[in-house]
């Protein structure tokens, strides 16, 4: 994300209003709700996860200990038991 300078996106009124708000400084402009897009649906982070979480979870279930998962992974122990667990 980049930052834009106001002046270039906003009329000059509405540049008045803000400042009557906001005079300076950083302002974040979240999206709107129907502009909102789930995390990781812009890459295959999400995708990728959820495919280790499942190899580790099979390999649990071939008999791995969480050591052993833990060091292939390069998890802590907790992480392991929570993908282990998880439903």
């Amino acid at each position: 994300m980049s930052y834009v300078n106001a002046k270039e996106v906003f009329p000059e009124e509405l540049l008045i209003e803000i400042r009557k708000y906001f005079n300076s400084g950083l302002i974040y402009i979240p999206l709107s709700e129907d502009e909102h897009k789930e995390w990781g649906s812009n890459t295959t982070t999400k995708s990728l996860l959820e495919e280790r979480n499942r190899e580790i979870k099979s390999k649990k279930l071939a008999g791995y200990k969480i050591e052993e998962l833990m060091k292939e992974y390069h998890l802590s122990y907790d992480s392991v038991k929570r993908i282990v667990y998880r439903r």
